[in-house]
């Protein structure tokens, strides 16, 4: 396809996030002024190196906005119901107003049972299916936070949603799913596509909002994208083959250097090259990713409200 976008618009996750951290901080001091500081309790099972880079820097966010924090660190070998104890617990609490359990958990715990033990109003994954409900029947629901910072992203850049077609690529409960019923509540016709859709290029290039959360490096090429359609990139993808990187990257010395000095680079979903002939996009890194955190802050924050009734 030779058409190209030379002004396609990137959408800058790392800004869009600053602009929300700093909303919620600004919550935070009004609460403070009641007497409220809003808390976050995370659960992190073992010692999963990722997992624990993830939950020191959501600790790390509270404490930059003024939200209260405690970080809870069970045994890799903690049973189901041990954890389900633990969750009971976190829900009695009066101090605590969301409740995150870190994923994956280990192979002896029933991740889906200890999700739907977590009390709804506290829910700050919004993962639980009272809160999966209200999302769909379009009450006011804690919305999982990366679905959550697609909308943000789209509407804080002033992408219209409403009538738009829009194309989610991937049906995960954690963002395919909650994604397609919030772009479908802003007024967008939503088509959610998958591994069994038929002739997908054909679908994905009717979208004027493409969101691909299919987990597959590069999986978007330019022949699936419309010219001048925004496209949310979701996927997060270690790329360890030189091939590859030539293949995605070819001629970025910055990447290049990044790969040599790490042993591998990052890249979405979409191939970077369909971001060329898109309106707008979000890179990766620097895109949803950058969301996900800011919108937890969030729904902590909408909790505690929730909870006191304000």
């Amino acid at each position: 396809m030779e058409i190209k976008n030379t002004v396609a618009k990137l959408l800058d996750g790392v800004a869009i996030a600053g602009e929300i951290k700093n909303e919620v901080a600004t919550q935070v001091k009004t609460l403070a002024a009641s007497g409220i500081t809003p808390k976050l309790v995370v659960v992190l099972v073992g010692h999963v190196a990722a997992s624990e880079i993830y939950v020191r820097s959501k600790v790390k966010t509270c404490g930059e906005l003024g939200i209260g924090s405690e970080m809870i660190t069970p045994p890799e070998t903690i049973t189901t119901d041990e954890m389900l104890s633990l969750v009971a617990d976190l829900n009695a609490r009066e101090d605590v107003d969301g409740i995150l359990i870190q994923l994956p958990l280990p192979k002896q715990v029933d991740t889906k049972r200890l999700l739907e033990a977590i009390a709804p109003d506290k829910d700050v994954d919004g993962f639980h299916p009272v809160n999966a409900g209200r999302l769909q029947t379009g009450q006011p629901a804690l919305a999982p936070c990366t679905p959550a910072g697609i909308i943000e992203i789209l509407k804080r850049s002033g992408i219209a949603i409403a009538g738009a077609n829009a194309v989610v690529v991937g049906r995960s409960d954690i963002v395919g799913k909650p994604a397609a019923m919030m772009l479908l509540n802003e007024s967008a016709t939503v088509t959610v596509c998958h591994s069994k859709t038929t002739d997908l290029p054909s679908v994905t290039r009717n979208a004027d909002i493409l969101v691909a959360a299919i987990g597959r490096a590069g999986f978007i090429t330019t022949e699936m994208v419309k010219p001048g359609a925004t496209i949310i990139d979701v996927g997060i993808n270690r790329v360890n083959d030189q091939a590859e990187l030539e293949k995605f990257f070819p001629g970025n010395t910055a990447r290049a250097e990044g790969f040599a000095k790490r042993g591998y680079t990052v890249v979405g979903d979409v191939d970077p090259r369909a971001f060329e002939i898109s309106g707008a996009y979000t890179p990766v890194p620097g895109g949803v990713g950058a969301l996900t955190i800011a919108m937890l802050m969030q729904n902590t924050v909408r909790a505690a409200k929730q909870r006191r009734g304000l």
